[in-house]
């Protein structure tokens, strides 16, 4: 177990071009076989590559848990096959105006936290296509809660600024401990610079020690 500090495209944004389970690496077509296999052995698992509406902006466009994926509504009907193909899971368009699921949805296999935009037609269907518990959440004026929570099956790490109850209810919804932390220098949105899983995690490379610290005991890696 263990988390390591990593750059992609010359970005610490690394959570905007990958997404990871406890099986695979999404990551993008094109992405230099070295560094993407280097990044899917920190996370032990195995690297698929994959593009979603032609870009290779994984992050924003899909989330995964082990059970299923949702992606964005305007993925090619050829890419959304390929991932199903590839990984075995449960692959569906999210039904909501709204294409960036991974910034408004954030799940492990227990729970999903979803914004509060969010119709119950696309509430019901995080709930049914990652068979998990669903709850809205608010977070002061944002509702991008996909990009404040990144969770795995061991732990949480959300957003800095949520209140001692926020906190709380989080990890009872993925029955997991969370904790406040921000990667790359202090940047709150966590998705953005960090991909996790129940074992290991990679954060953008301008994580300072403290939040190394702070993001280790979240995700218990």
């Amino acid at each position: 177990m263990g988390l390591f500090l990593v750059e992609i495209y010359r970005s610490p944004n690394v959570g905007i071009f990958l997404r990871a389970n406890d099986k695979f690496l999404l990551a993008p077509k094109g992405m230099a076989s070295t560094k993407s296999q280097k990044i899917a052995e920190d996370l032990n698992v195995e690297p698929c590559f994959l593009s979603i509406e032609g870009t290779r902006l994984i992050g924003p466009l899909a989330v995964v848990n082990n059970k299923g994926m949702l992606v964005s509504r305007m993925v090619e009907d050829y890419e959304a096959k390929e991932i199903a193909d590839k990984t075995g899971l449960s692959v569906e368009r999210f039904d909501s105006k709204y294409t960036a699921v991974g910034n408004l949805v954030a799940a492990n296999d227990r729970g999903a936290v979803v914004s509060s935009i969010l119709d119950s037609k696309a509430t019901a269907q995080v709930k049914d296509v990652l068979d998990v518990e669903v709850q809205k959440l608010e977070v002061n004026e944002y509702v991008q809660v996909g990009a404040l929570v990144v969770a795995t099956n061991n732990g949480a790490a959300v957003y800095p600024k949520l209140t001692d109850m926020q906190v709380q209810e989080v990890g009872e919804l993925f029955r997991v401990e969370a904790y406040p932390a921000s990667i790359n220098g202090g940047i709150p949105f966590l998705s953005s610079g960090l991909v996790a899983n129940s074992g290991n995690a990679v954060v953008g490379n301008l994580t300072t020690g403290p939040e190394l610290i702070f993001l280790t005991k979240a995700l218990k890696v």
